[in-house]
């Protein structure tokens, strides 16, 4: 079986409730433990009773970690998530006793079984993603060669070594500003391969697809497959998993991308990925508490409205005529 954890609170429940949804979809034996960052999702969460999952309230996992707790004080709410993805991480490993476990960010969908970038880590004991970012969006310097997006540990020394390394750099500090060399919970990994010799890096490009480096890749689908093709090798791959990174859900039901412009393509290839990206968040109960729906007033058929996103003439991404990549000031 492959464990998996992520966290979220109710702000961001319908993108980790589509994460799940892809997941099960996609890989046979998994279990994902969900940690609930706010009482209202831990409430709905545990209402639903997710074959796959176990839900971990806040107040459960913050309990006599008093590091924790005192780093909280001092941090913005994206900051606490931030510091504590490792800490979960840790938590699954000790508490449940893992073999391994796969952290994911929660607004990651999965096109294909992630089995396969699990097991080319090998012997080593720790996996890590870089973001492969394009040249025009490179924030190497800033944001950091790898991108705590999807991130496996062996529950062993080597693996714990590791993550109790990170873990400690992290409640030390972890803000969402580039100071000496650190940036938030991602610049450490930068000299991981240098620093512990347990680790590896993922060469499977259909594994961390992203914004800011899709540019790189020609998008198909065969046998109701998708795959990408490495424009400057030829190399293809199955596209194991997109990172929807900063897509909202606006009050009205549009989504929204306030940051999307710095990585916005002048062609279309991305268009059939978010229609599919955006029928999965349609499917997710519009009734759960707290949820803004993803509803348009007078829209009878998703399906019909979904051929209607397309890229403007600046290679602005378009849904039901609502622009919501791009720059508000163009």
């Amino acid at each position: 079986m492959k464990n998996f954890c992520t966290l979220f609170d109710i702000n961001f429940m319908t993108q980790g409730l589509t994460m799940y949804k892809s997941l099960k979809r996609h890989c046979k034996d998994f279990h994902l433990y969900i940690f609930a960052f706010c009482d209202k999702s831990y409430s709905e969460l545990s209402k639903m009773n997710l074959e796959n999952a176990t839900i971990i309230s806040l107040e459960e996992f913050e309990k006599d970690n008093f590091k924790l707790q005192e780093a909280k004080n001092n941090r913005s709410r994206g900051e606490y998530c931030w510091t504590c993805a490792s800490s979960t991480i840790l938590y699954c490993l000790k508490n449940y006793n893992l073999e391994s476990c796969t952290y994911l960010d929660a607004d990651l969908m999965f096109f294909n079984d992630p089995t396969c970038l699990i097991e080319e880590m090998g012997d080593k004991s720790v996996l890590i993603t870089e973001h492969h970012y394009t040249t025009k969006s490179d924030q190497t310097e800033t944001s950091g060669k790898y991108c705590v997006q999807f991130m496996t540990f062996k529950n062993n020394e080597q693996g714990l070594q590791v993550l109790n390394w990170w873990v400690d750099r992290c409640i030390e500090w972890c803000y969402a500003r580039f100071e000496d060399g650190k940036f938030g919970d991602q610049k450490y990994l930068d000299d991981w391969l240098e620093r512990f010799d347990c680790v590896h890096s993922l060469n499977h490009l259909g594994g961390g697809v992203a914004p800011w480096n899709f540019e790189q890749y020609d998008f198909y689908k065969q046998n109701n497959q998708w795959f990408i093709k490495e424009i400057s090798s030829n190399k293809t791959y199955p596209l194991i998993f997109y990172h929807f990174h900063d897509v909202k859900i606006q009050e009205n039901g549009y989504f929204n991308d306030d940051r999307y412009f710095s990585y916005k393509s002048k062609n279309s290839i991305l268009e059939p990925i978010y229609s599919e990206y955006l029928s999965i968040l349609k499917s997710i109960n519009p009734n759960v508490k707290g949820i803004n729906p993803f509803s348009i007033k007078n829209i009878k058929s998703l399906r019909k409205n979904l051929i209607r996103i397309k890229f403007g003439k600046k290679g602005y991404l378009y849904i039901f005529g609502k622009k919501i990549f791009g720059s508000n000031n163009d």
